[in-house]
């Protein structure tokens, strides 16, 4: 079973920047995985913004982010990485990472319904 964890989660002030990191762990590998980032906000739904598949080529992003938001995968390090650069307050929300059993990030990652593990979330806090 493979488990995620995030980091990087922290209090920023708008126009700031961000960067968020998902690893697996226990030693754990992301190959082969397709890796998404999503985000909730309370009182709100769970939104997709991000999807890079397991080679590293072809990052999809939600129009909320794109442009601002980047996603890599350091494949040495088993890594991807989520660069958030002027951060706005509507930002403000639990982020998480997954990883689906398919390589690639289909038209409709966003709805998360393809993706098979789940990290626990770390909390983004845009405040002035």
């Amino acid at each position: 079973q493979l488990q995620l964890v995030e980091s990087g989660g922290d209090l920023v002030q708008p126009g700031g920047s961000l960067r968020l990191s998902c690893a697996a762990a226990s030693g754990g590998s992301l190959d082969g995985y397709a890796i998404g980032w999503f985000r909730q906000a309370p009182g709100k739904e769970r939104e997709g913004i991000t999807c890079i598949s397991s080679s590293g080529d072809n990052p999809r992003y939600a129009d909320a982010v794109k442009g601002r938001f980047t996603i890599s995968k350091d494949s040495a390090k088993s890594t991807v990485h989520l660069q958030m650069n002027s951060l706005k307050t509507e930002d403000t929300a639990t982020y998480y990472c997954a990883a689906a059993l398919w390589p690639t990030c289909g038209p409709y990652y966003y709805t998360g319904r393809a993706f098979d593990y789940w990290g626990q979330g770390t909390q983004v806090t845009v405040n002035s």
